[in-house]
C-alpha cells in the first residue's frame, strides 16, 4: 500500500507543479501584454491641455510613454485662448515606435492646420534593398505632395523604395498654406502622414476676385444649371454653395473637419438651413438625411 500512496502523491505533486507553472505563464504573458507601450510626443501652437482618452494628462510639448492601441486626444487651449479652436482626433500608438502630433490652432477648423504621424511596417514590395515607405493623406484631398522638393503626385498617395534617412515632406494646394515637415525613413518601416492644410483667405479671396473679372457671369450662370435642393419653407434661412479649390463641398456628419464625410454638394447648389453653429451650418442634402457644411464656402440668407 505505501508504494501506491508514495505514486499518487508523486502524481499529485506534478499536477500541481504543471498548474503552477501554467498560472505563472499566463500572468507574465498578460503582465507583458499590458507593459507594452510606444512613445507619444504632441507639439501644439498655443500651447494646450492634452486629454487622453478623457483624462487630463499634462500639457503640450508632451512627450510620453503610452500604452500601445487606439486613443482619443484632445487639445484645449487655455481659457485666454478663448478665440482658438480646440482639436480632436484618433491615433493608434505602435509598441516600440514613435507616434507625433503637430497641431496649429486658428480661430476656427478651417484656419487650423498640422500633422500626424505614426510609424509601421512596411507593406509594399521593394525594388530597393533596405528602403522605407510613406503613405500621405490630405484634407482636403487631392494636394500635391513633394518629397525633397520633387513633385510626387496627389494625395492619397504611397511613396514606396524611400532610402533610409532624413527627408523633407511637403503639402501644398492652391488658396492653402503649404506644410513642410522633415521625416525619418527607416528601412521596411512605413511612415504613415495625415496632413491637413488651413485655408489661405487672402489668396483664395484674390483667386475669386480674378476669377470674377475674366468671367462676370460664370456664378450666376453657375446657379442657374445646378439643382436647388431647398425646401419651399420661404421662412427658413437658405445657403447657396459657393466655389471651393476642389470643386465641391464635403458634407459633413459632424460640424468639425475630422467627422467622416457623408456626401458631396456643388458650387451654386442651395439648400434650407436646418441648424447653425459657428463656421457650420446644417443643411438637408438629400431626403432624410442631413450633413454639416463648413461656412467658409457658402453664402447664407434670409
Amino acid at each position: 500500500m505505501r508504494p501506491k500512496n508514495m505514486k499518487r502523491k508523486l502524481v499529485l505533486l506534478m499536477v500541481l507543479i504543471v498548474l503552477f507553472v501554467g498560472y505563472i505563464g499566463v500572468q507574465f504573458l498578460v503582465l507583458t501584454k499590458q507593459n507594452e507601450y510606444g512613445r507619444l510626443q504632441i507639439v501644439s501652437s498655443p500651447n494646450t491641455n492634452v486629454f487622453l482618452d478623457t483624462v487630463n494628462v499634462g500639457r503640450t510639448p508632451y512627450n510620453q510613454q503610452v500604452k500601445i492601441g487606439a486613443h482619443t486626444i484632445k487639445l484645449i487651449p487655455d481659457h485666454e485662448a478663448t478665440a482658438t479652436a480646440t482639436w480632436q482626433g484618433k491615433i493608434t500608438v505602435y509598441k516600440g515606435a514613435l507616434s507625433y502630433i503637430n497641431r496649429e490652432l486658428g480661430n476656427s477648423d478651417i484656419t487650423s492646420a498640422g500633422e500626424v504621424f505614426t510609424i509601421t511596417k512596411g507593406d509594399a514590395e521593394h525594388k530597393m534593398s533596405g528602403a522605407g515607405e510613406v503613405y500621405v493623406e490630405t484634407e482636403p484631398v487631392g494636394a500635391i505632395v513633394y518629397l525633397d522638393t520633387d513633385e510626387k503626385g496627389v494625395a492619397p498617395l504611397l511613396l514606396a523604395d524611400i532610402p533610409k534617412g532624413t527627408h523633407e515632406l511637403s503639402i501644398y494646394m492652391p488658396g492653402f498654406f503649404r506644410r513642410t515637415q522633415k521625416i525619418n525613413i527607416e528601412e521596411y518601416r512605413k511612415v504613415n502622414a495625415s496632413i491637413k492644410l488651413a485655408i489661405d483667405q487672402a489668396a483664395q479671396a484674390k483667386a475669386a476676385s480674378d476669377s470674377a473679372k475674366l468671367n462676370p457671369k460664370s456664378s450666376t450662370d453657375s446657379a442657374k444649371l445646378s439643382p436647388t435642393p431647398a425646401t419651399k419653407d420661404t421662412g427658413k434661412k437658405t445657403v447657396t454653395i459657393l466655389q471651393t479649390p476642389t470643386g465641391f463641398l464635403r458634407v459633413r456628419s459632424e460640424p468639425n473637419v475630422d467627422a467622416s464625410e457623408s456626401a458631396r454638394v456643388n458650387p451654386g447648389e442651395k439648400f434650407t438651413v436646418v441648424e447653425e453653429q459657428p463656421n457650420w451650418v446644417k443643411i438637408p442634402y438629400a431626403d432624410g438625411k442631413e450633413g454639416w457644411i463648413a461656412t467658409q464656402y457658402a453664402k447664407i440668407e434670409e
